[in-house]
């Protein structure tokens, strides 16, 4: 009897592993193409001003010069470091001359940490801050390669070399579209310093972080160097069309643009009979917009008849809007068939607020996904999420399984009883 207990218990054991493994299938195979060496630059504010004894009893600088020791120590070694300095070299009182004071003390490489770290004790807080100049010759430090690249600014200032003003280069470097993070750190920073430092991270996508502990900026600035090792998918720069005819065709993959306010862009995917193009575009608002705003996205025909459409609205909230659509194409009996241009068009209706500078657009991205459509493509919820369906009828049938089991079980325990 007991063994014809635990038959009937493995039974309904196995059936509810079969019933898991419908519910959650197995990881896919991992992406065995290997990536590009990520790129890191630690960009160091070395301005007079860093001799101010604030930071745990020491002086700001010797506070960085802690942390860049010990984040060379910790970093991974797939990752190429280099460090670049600004207000470092000039010590008199020419502007002209001090703006340009920015220079490389380590080259992007593979980290030699006996050579950096003899580089950074050399330091001394000397002259003028010019974040702007600095920002730029980092940027053409990381160009080239395809692997992630994000600079690791570290200041305690304003920057002091206007009008070049370091949040608009920001805007400039990530209109280019190629992939660079700016995460930020201030040092016990004033309203104006955070407002500045704030604006830049915002406009490539990167983090500001306050600072105000030598334990802070250590663990801040390696968790930075760490996130650079993180596998990542690069967006694909593009530019979109003012019309459907003369816009870019794209496959399946991320990709970035930028949107002017009151302009629209327009992109071409070609669809096979029987597959389905899923887009989601998301708009960002890298500067002071005014609050009420929205995002749309449509797919149309060549003829400009409109497919389906996806739109979203903000209200000041959020800095981030974001739509989606899909677009299933149905099977054709004939085999010749040519594929289906659907034109996406993407409109927002963010507003500069006043003063604010409208050039380069806000940053766009878009994500394409051309897959094999359902099998009855006019049946939108035959697919994706209505897969639920499935899970659904398995997870009844087996319950139904069960109960029978347990019920020829505990049927066949009391005829036993009886008997005996």
């Amino acid at each position: 009897m007991i063994r014809r207990q635990r038959l009937a218990a493995g039974v309904c054991a196995l059936l509810a592993a079969l019933t898991a493994g419908l519910a959650f299938p197995g990881p896919a195979a991992a992406d065995e193409t290997e990536q590009a060496a990520p790129k890191v630059e630690l960009v160091l504010d070395v301005s007079g001003s860093m001799r101010t004894r604030d930071i745990d009893g020491g002086t700001r600088m010797a506070a960085a010069k802690q942390a860049f020791n010990e984040v060379l120590d910790a970093t991974p070694e797939e990752v190429q470091l280099g460090i670049r300095t600004l207000g470092a070299n000039y010590h008199g009182n020419d502007r002209r001359t001090g703006c340009k004071d920015t220079a490389q003390l380590y080259p992007v490489s593979t980290l030699d940490r006996t050579e950096a770290k003899t580089a950074v004790a050399t330091l001394s807080p000397t002259g003028w801050t010019p974040i702007g100049p600095a920002l730029l010759k980092a940027a053409d430090d990381l160009n080239g390669g395809d692997g992630a690249r994000r600079i690791v600014l570290i200041s305690d200032g304003e920057d002091t070399c206007q009008p070049l003003d370091p949040c608009e280069v920001a805007r400039e470097i990530a209109a280019k579209g190629i992939g660079l993070t700016i995460d930020t750190l201030g040092l016990v920073p004033d309203a104006k310093t955070r407002d500045q430092l704030s604006c830049i991270a915002d406009a490539t996508g990167g983090t500001y972080t306050s600072v105000q502990h030598k334990e802070e900026l250590s663990d801040r600035v390696g968790q930075l160097v760490d996130r650079a090792a993180d596998p990542v998918v690069t967006p694909v720069a593009t530019e979109g069309a003012r019309e459907c005819s003369s816009a870019p065709s794209l496959k399946s993959g991320l990709y970035t643009d930028r949107e002017e306010f009151g302009q629209q862009r327009w992109y071409k995917v070609a669809v096979e009979p029987g597959q389905e193009v899923r887009a989601s575009v998301s708009v960002a608002d890298d500067r002071a917009v005014n609050p009420d705003y929205g995002v749309l996205l449509r797919a149309v025909t060549l003829h400009g008849r409109e497919i389906v459409r996806g739109e979203a609205a903000g209200d000041g909230r959020t800095d981030v809007v974001s739509t989606g659509l899909r677009y299933p194409r149905p099977e054709s009996d004939d085999e010749n068939a040519a594929a289906e241009t659907v034109c996406l068009q993407v409109t927002h209706s963010f507003s500069a607020a006043a003063g604010v500078k409208t050039t380069p657009g806000l940053p766009l991205e878009l994500t394409v996904d051309v897959v094999d459509g359902p099998s009855q493509a006019s049946d939108v919820a035959s697919f994706g999420l209505g897969r639920g369906w499935w899970l659904l009828g398995a997870l009844v049938l087996a319950g139904f399984v069960a109960g029978l089991l347990w019920g020829w079980v505990s049927r066949w325990r009391v005829a036993v009883w009886r008997t005996n």
